[in-house]
């Protein structure tokens, strides 16, 4: 190979011309897909793999089947930068092999795309060029006509139908795929291929290699290509100096520059984008836009975003990668991190197993039916039927921010190109099977039915891209008769609206295209514009939602090296934050964007940007955000969820108007090559074979040539520079490949040998892939979870929202579903758990059947509680969660409801055990699953059930807090202290329990009953519990422990302490109680759980407190004036920091009000600091006693007249102060002294009114007769500065509970 072909070969526009066909040598081979599929069959069945793959199928007819093709030929023979892969190249030319026809097939010569994905994720493009070929060879016609024969034998005999009626998903895909093709005419079905009789054709492709997508400049030099071979007359020059010429002289265009070059017949032209410009992209958005409709592609293109598993279904390869490529244009700034295979060699169908994201094009066969199609794996998949138009999304995920708005403006940009945007069918979401068949896709009938229909109104439908409508106009306007038709119809009234809106349309757009141009180069000129508008409303989107992104970058590393070494480990993006910044309508979709390998990407590639040149789309990205910031200083706009429109759709369309107006470079001519006399001769109708010594060389010198070798040069100073810096770049690679952790190793499939120990390799990667994520899912859920709670502690900061959390858990679910679905043999439904968990439901019951007839039965496991004295504890059976989630009517899906479950487990620290019962039954494994499959993967099984435990050392409220509206059963336990009181009392008591979702209402309690059971719509977690009697009967008084709730779906108990009397002439003189919960920890809890629990809730003060307080025994604990000052201002603390809190995490402010170590404990403390001795006459004296006593005095004041002298505002608060507390006096509710100190506090703190009280009760003269000198309340400056600190608690809206404040009346 010469040195210049390698010296330019970078700047080259073409990298290789091939060839693929069929081997004369070799004759007709069956492709090996058809034995990998014999193969994975008979494995599944349990034969000997390797004895059923060899033979023939000869059920198929003939012209039907595959037959390995091969790549005939490659110019040049190799290129150092870029090595030909000769089977991925045959693979995708000839995605299903070679195809023969015979001369009453149609043969039009097709044309399609495909990309080759390298293991750095470097791309190369292919476009082929697809024709029909006649057969010459004698020998391959007569094999054709043996295989004929044997196949009629063969339907003759075996009429039985097949015996593989086996439900794998693989096979019915398979089956799916080799469909009856509708297209055979009944005369042939019966004779078949007679070599006499009918002509042989085989397919042959043409295929160029190219760095990049020009797609129709390459379209249009194959098509030439061919058109010179099929022509009566000879081309102007042989077919090799047009081969020679596109692969050595023709360079790509330099950035921001236009090209033309010479095919056989009419020049091209092609244009390359500027550097701070979208990068290239030439498939036709138009055509993606008019197959999909508009919503349908924003749908697509957020679950793009979102990293969930789209497959796009399609006849046509072409259609297949377009929407690839413009699908994944569109995701600019950020780029697709997983497997990419626009269209899937049918070799390859195992890769719908991958349980990793991917994007994948599968074809469909003629006639084939959509709900024939069995999925491995469909709880978070996007299928697109591109042909009929329309799209299954996953069950619920987030929708684009202002998405109704995105659509309007994109398709106000289509319709001013004059292409209408209401296409595509609504969006389906996936439907369970027990849903009503009408509304799922499997009426192919009534499918078709509606989208010929469709295709009667609007021409669009058949994929006629709306550029073709000039072509047609032509037709049209050439067309005599259509144009008196068309006379007569104006005369008459009717008007033929298409070709009206055909010709506006076009008008719209032959204004400016007159200087000569061709109608081809008019539709790719309007093509580009429109593409690159288009592109341009989704990057501005990005731009205004990720203006401020840099602000949430960590740089924390302080060179490259350090930061790729402990990649794993480094926080690189201020999630938190940067969610606090965003308007609350964009939280849903970005709190799951924030998670994707695309954006860990993007921010891995600005962080690196430090050391190294910008990677080209970030350079870009971050141009336009600074240029946005120069026209507009965004500060006011900040946090508005307002839609802010794309403003440079004219400069984006103008500056690719001037590079295709205005030409900046010609390629050379081609010319005549040094070949001998009687070379490039060849017959009409065959694609010649070309002379290899003139192409596998370039010339040796050129003019363009010295221009690679001055890059080349500035390229070595570079690299030198770069490894000056210390970091070799293999070394960088390979951090970085290990730092993109997940399924990076497995981004594309290798599209090579493929025989079974390739596809064991594959899955054992897969497997190890998804035991990692694993590890890092719960890895984070953990830290998240922990961060938050060592915030309550104390520690830190707390970095986690609510929405965060639900995001994390979400995609957990999202891996639940895929580990499940990977290597699935056996699948009801659309989600694989819930399907196994079924089939385990079904065995267990037959079982639990079984054993009711026979006699021994089966002790059930329990779950202990601490306060087995009373709750009785609640079994754990993973069945009967099963059952709360099916008895669950909101639920409609097997997807939800697998979820529904995964929630509820995590919930009840069950998660783990759950999964281990389920995945102890091996014979239902085994039965389920094929044998690489994750669950049968011992070791990673069992490492993945470990990672699930660690979940257990944290609580989740994530069943209660999603599924608000369900009816819950709830269990209460009233526990007495038998010793200091009657069990038994003669009064009814009742009782009311509140959660933060609402209350139970008053509940009588049977009398001399503990125990109660009730349903109600789910209350959240709980809060209070009131609890009272009506004081009846001789034995009315009560001494109550405290009171037990249980929610019995999840198993969460709460305790609700009370340690005080209930009844009249006892303690205060209560009759009834607000009680304050806390969560119990169930004393059967692994060890793991204990050391790092959730901090506990505060609760209502204990027992020994509040006897402590009111002196009853007039010893114990008397905390000293210090640490009753520092009480108050951490309580007052507390609620502070809960309003600084995001609203939907502040839990409850009822327990730092009133429960322990809250508000009002403090200032009773305060108040009770040198209370006078508390028993005057035997008697209990109470604060609330001080308050009444005080308050008299002021009444009694104003009515002699003494307080008219004092300021105005003063009265006001006496005033204020008697109000209230005669009005809880008055209160109908029987609640005692200590209550009504409470209630005091409580009403003072959300009316703002505690600060004026308390000087008015240190003035009062009642205080030296029951206050000590060294009182609190009678120190000057303690008083001052409890009034400044109760003062602090003005900026913020207290709400009071309604079990609080029931019945007050102010």
């Amino acid at each position: 190979m010469s040195s210049a072909v390698s010296a330019a070969a970078p700047c080259r526009f073409a990298h290789y011309f091939a060839i693929c066909g069929i081997d004369t040598e070799t004759g007709l081979e069956p492709d090996e897909l058809a034995a990998l599929y014999r193969w994975l069959e008979a494995d599944r069945q349990g034969r000997d793999p390797d004895t059923a793959a060899t033979g023939e199928d000869f059920e198929q007819n003939p012209l039907k089947r595959t037959f390995k093709s091969k790549v005939l030929a490659r110019y040049p023979e190799n290129v150092e930068w870029n090595p030909f892969d000769p089977d991925a190249v045959n693979m995708l030319c000839m995605p299903k092999g070679l195809s023969f026809r015979t001369q009453e097939d149609q043969h039009d010569p097709q044309f399609h795309s495909f990309i080759i994905t390298k293991e750095d994720g470097s791309r190369t493009y292919g476009f082929v060029h697809t024709f029909y070929e006649e057969v010459t060879s004698p020998q391959i016609c007569s094999a054709m006509q043996t295989l004929y024969q044997m196949h009629n034998t063969q339907s003759a005999t075996a009429n039985t139908p097949s015996s593989s009626s086996s439900s794998s998903s693989m096979d019915s895909l398979a089956s799916s795929l080799d469909e009856a093709d509708p297209t055979t005419s009944s005369s042939r079905r019966a004779g078949g291929y007679n070599s006499s009789r009918d002509t042989l054709y085989v397919s042959k492709a043409l295929c160029l290699i190219v760095p990049m997508p020009f797609m129709h400049a390459c379209r249009r030099f194959l098509s030439q290509l061919h058109r010179a071979v099929t022509s009566a007359t000879t081309p102007p020059l042989p077919l090799e100096s047009y081969v020679h010429n596109i692969l050595y002289e023709v360079p790509l265009p330099a950035p921001g520059r236009s090209l033309k070059f010479h095919g056989v017949y009419e020049p091209i032209v092609c244009q390359r984008p500027g550097l701070g410009e979208l990068q290239l992209a030439d498939f036709p958005l138009t055509e993606a836009f008019s197959l999909l409709g508009v919503e349908n592609l924003v749908q697509v293109f957020t679950c793009t975003l979102l990293e969930m598993q789209i497959l796009l279904y399609s006849r046509d390869y072409q259609r297949l990668m377009t929407v690839a490529e413009g699908i994944t244009t569109l995701l600019f700034p950020f780029q697709w991190q997983h497997v990419y295979v626009p269209i899937l060699p049918a070799s390859l169908l195992h890769f719908l197993d991958a349980p990793v994201p991917y994007l994948m094009g599968l074809q469909s066969k003629e006639g084939a039916d959509r709900s024939k199609l069995e999925l491995p794996q469909e709880a978070n998949l996007c299928f697109v039927d591109i042909d009929n138009h329309y799209i299954e999304l996953p069950e619920d995920f987030p929708q684009f921010p202002n998405k109704t708005e995105f659509i309007q403006e994109l398709s106000e940009v289509l319709l001013s190109f004059g292409i209408s945007a209401n296409t595509g069918a609504p969006p389906r979401t996936h439907t369970s099977p027990g849903s009503a068949p009408g509304s799922t896709p499997s009426t192919p009938a009534r499918e078709r039915k509606t989208v010929s229909l469709r295709q009667l109104e609007d021409d669009g439908r058949n994929g006629n891209l709306a550029g073709d409508e000039l072509a047609v106009l032509e037709l049209l306007q050439g067309n005599a008769t259509l144009e008196r038709l068309q006379a007569l119809t104006k005369r008459t009234g009717v008007t033929v609206a298409r070709v009206d809106a055909l010709r506006a349309g076009v008008r719209a757009q032959g204004t400016e295209g007159q200087g000569g141009r061709t109608a081809t180069e008019e539709e790719e000129l309007r093509n580009a514009k429109l593409n690159v508008q288009l592109r341009e409303v989704f990057a501005s989107r990005f731009t205004t939602m990720f203006a401020d992104y840099e602000a949430f970058v960590i740089q924390s590393a302080p060179d490259l090296e350090s930061w790729l070494t402990n990649r794993e480990q480094m926080h690189n993006f201020d999630k938190a934050s940067f969610l606090s910044d965003q308007p609350e309508p964009y939280l849903p979709f970005l709190s799951h964007f924030i998670e994707t390998q695309m954006f860990a990407t993007f921010i891995d590639n600005k962080i690196m940007s430090q050391w190294e040149d910008k990677e080209p789309l970030l350079r870009v990205f971050d141009g336009r955000i600074d240029k946005a910031r120069l026209y507009n200083v965004r500060a006011p706009s900040l946090r508005s969820s307002s839609y802010q429109r794309c403003s440079i759709l004219k400069e984006s369309a103008q500056a690719i108007e001037q590079r295709l107006m205005k030409i900046n470079h010609t390629a050379i001519h081609p010319h005549l090559l040094d070949m001998k006399i009687g070379q490039g001769k060849y017959e009409q109708g065959f694609f010649p074979k070309l002379q290899v010594d003139v192409l596998n060389t370039g010339p040796t010198s050129n003019k363009w040539s010295h221009r690679t070798a001055t890059a080349q040069r500035r390229k070595d100073r570079h690299r030198q520079q770069t490894e000056h810096l210390g970091l070799d770049n293999d070394l960088k690679e390979k951090y970085m490949q290990e730092a993109r952790s997940l399924g990076k190793n497995l981004r594309q499939p290798k599209l090579s040998d493929l025989s079974p120990a390739v596809i064991a390799q594959t899955n054992w990667k897969f497997v190890e892939g998804l035991l990692k994520e694993c590890r890092i899912k719960t890895k984070r859920m953990l830290v998240e979870k922990m961060g938050q709670e060592a915030v309550e502690l104390g520690h830190g900061d707390v970095n986690i929202t609510g929405l965060e959390e639900n995001t994390l858990i979400a995609s957990l679910c999202d891996l639940l579903e895929r580990i499940w679905s990977h290597g699935l043999q056996v699948k009801q439904g659309k989600s694989a758990l819930w399907s196994h968990l079924l089939h385990y439901q079904a065995r267990e019951e037959k079982l639990e059947q079984q054993q009711a007839e026979s006699p021994v039965s089966n002790v059930p496991e329990r779950r202990k509680s601490d306060c087995s004295i009373a709750m009785p504890s609640l079994r754990v059976s993973l069945i009967q969660d099963m059952r709360h989630i099916q008895s669950m009517s909101e639920i409609k899906t097997d997807v939800g409801r697998a979820r529904a479950w995964i929630r509820l487990s995590l919930e009840k620290k069950l998660l783990s055990q759950h999964l281990k019962q389920l995945l102890s039954r091996h014979a239902l494994t085994k039965k389920l699953y094929k044998r690489y499959a994750f669950l049968r993967s011992e070791e990673e099984k069992e490492q993945f059930l470990f990672h699930l435990l660690s979940l257990n050392t944290v609580d989740y409220f994530c069943f209660t807090s999603v599924f608000t509206t369900i009816m819950i059963p709830y269990r209460v336990v009233i526990i007495p202290i038998k010793k200091l009181s009657n069990a038994m009392t003669t009064s009814n008591p009742w009782v009311c329990v509140s959660g933060e979702l609402g209350d139970s209402g008053i509940m009588q309690i049977p009398k001399n009953v503990l125990e109660m059971t009730f349903d109600c719509q789910n209350l959240g977690k709980l809060t209070t519990v009131q609890l009272g009697h009506d004081n009846a009967g001789l034995l009315a008084k009560w001494l109550v422990d405290c009171v037990m709730v249980r929610n019995e779906i999840t198993g969460h108990t709460y305790k609700f302490p009370c340690g005080r009397w209930l009844g009249k002439g006892v303690d205060d003189g209560s009759l009834e109680r607000v009680l304050i919960g806390e969560l119990a920890v169930p004393s059967g809890e692994e060890d793991s759980g204990r050391g790092c629990r959730t901090p506990p809730l505060q609760r209502s003060p204990s027992q020994t407190r509040r006897i402590n307080i009111t002196s009853l025994s007039g010893r114990g604990y008397k905390p000293t004036s210090a640490q009753i000052q520092e009480a108050i201002g951490e309580a007052v603390n507390n609620i502070v920091k809960h309003f600084h809190k995001p609203e939907k995490e502040r839990g409850s402010l009822t327990v730092l009000l009133c429960g322990e170590n809250s508000l009002v404990a403090a200032l009773e403390q305060f108040f009770h600091h040198g209370f006078k001795s508390a028993r005057l006459f035997q008697k209990t004296v109470f604060v609330w006693d001080f308050v009444e006593k005080a308050v008299a005095y002021m009444e009694s004041a104003d009515q002699m007249g003494d307080l008219q002298e004092t300021a105005e505002p003063l009265g006001m608060t006496c005033q204020s102060l008697c109000r209230y507390v005669n009005a809880i006096n008055s209160t109908p509710r029987n609640i005692g002294k200590d209550g009504k100190f409470q209630l005091l506090v409580c009403l003072g703190a959300r009316d703002r009114l505690l600060p004026q009280w308390l000087p008015l009760l240190v003035e009062c003269p009642v205080i030296p007769r029951m206050y000590e000198d060294i009182a609190l309340l009678r120190d000057r400056t303690t008083v001052n500065t409890l009034i400044g600190v109760l003062e602090t608690l003005h900026d913020f809206p207290v709400t009071l509970e309604a079990s609080l404040v029931k019945g007050i009346d102010l």
